[in-house]
C-alpha cells in the first residue's frame, strides 16, 4: 500500500532541520486546515526557488545568475576572502557589517561518518578560487563544532601550502556554537579580533 498524500507531506516535512513527527503533524494540519492560502504560497515559491536558484560560479552561494551580487560588486574587498559552511553563515556575517570582503560558501563540513569529504565541499573550487593572487587573506569562518575545526584545519592546510594568508575568527564564538544562532556583536567582535593561524 503506497502511503497516502498526507502522509507523503508529513514525512517531506519531517525531512526539514529540526522538524520531528510531532512538529510536522502539527504543520501539515495547520497548512491543509488554516492556511491552504499560505500553502499554495509556500509550495510555488518552492517550486520558484528550485527553478530558478542555482550556486554562483566564484562564491557557490545561492544566486539567480551566474555571478552573485555580492562577488560582482567593485565595492567589495577583493582580497579577503570569508570561507563559511553555509549561506545562513555568510546572512549573519553580513549582518555584522563589520566584513566588507568576499565569500566562498563551502556548503557544508566535512564528516566522514555522512560521506562528506573533500571532494563534496569542492576543495578544488575553493582553491581555484584563490590561485589568481587577488585574494591576500583567507578568513575562516567555519562553525566551532568537530566538524567545523576539522573543515578548518584541512582548508587551513591547504592554503598555507599554497603560500595564502589565512586566519581563523576570533574565539568570541562560542565554542560548539553555530554562526545562525550567534548574535551579530559577538561576530562582529570575532571578525575584528580574528588571528592567524
Amino acid at each position: 500500500m503506497s502511503p497516502s498524500s498526507l502522509d507523503e507531506l508529513i514525512d517531506a516535512l519531517r525531512g526539514l532541520p529540526g522538524v520531528g513527527p510531532k512538529s510536522a503533524q502539527r504543520m501539515a494540519y495547520h497548512l491543509l486546515q488554516r492556511d491552504q492560502r499560505g500553502a499554495e504560497r509556500l509550495a510555488r515559491a518552492l517550486g520558484n526557488a528550485l527553478a530558478v536558484l542555482r550556486h554562483c560560479e566564484r562564491c557557490n552561494t545561492f544566486t539567480e545568475t551566474e555571478i552573485c551580487q555580492r562577488c560582482a560588486s567593485p565595492q567589495r574587498d577583493a582580497s579577503l576572502l570569508c570561507v563559511v559552511e553555509m549561506p545562513a553563515d555568510l546572512a549573519v556575517i553580513e549582518q555584522t557589517h563589520a566584513y566588507n570582503g568576499l565569500y566562498y560558501v563551502l556548503m557544508g563540513r566535512l564528516s566522514p561518518l555522512d560521506g562528506i569529504g573533500p571532494r563534496e565541499l569542492k576543495f578544488d573550487k575553493l582553491l581555484a578560487r584563490v590561485a589568481d593572487s587577488t585574494v591576500q587573506e583567507v578568513i575562516l569562518a567555519t562553525n566551532f563544532t568537530n566538524e567545523g575545526e576539522a573543515t578548518a584545519h584541512i582548508v587551513a592546510e591547504l592554503l598555507a601550502a599554497r603560500g595564502i594568508r589565512v586566519s581563523r575568527l576570533s574565539r568570541g564564538v562560542p565554542v560548539g556554537g553555530e554562526l545562525e544562532h550567534t548574535d551579530t556583536g559577538t561576530i562582529a567582535q570575532a571578525l575584528v579580533e580574528r588571528r592567524p593561524l
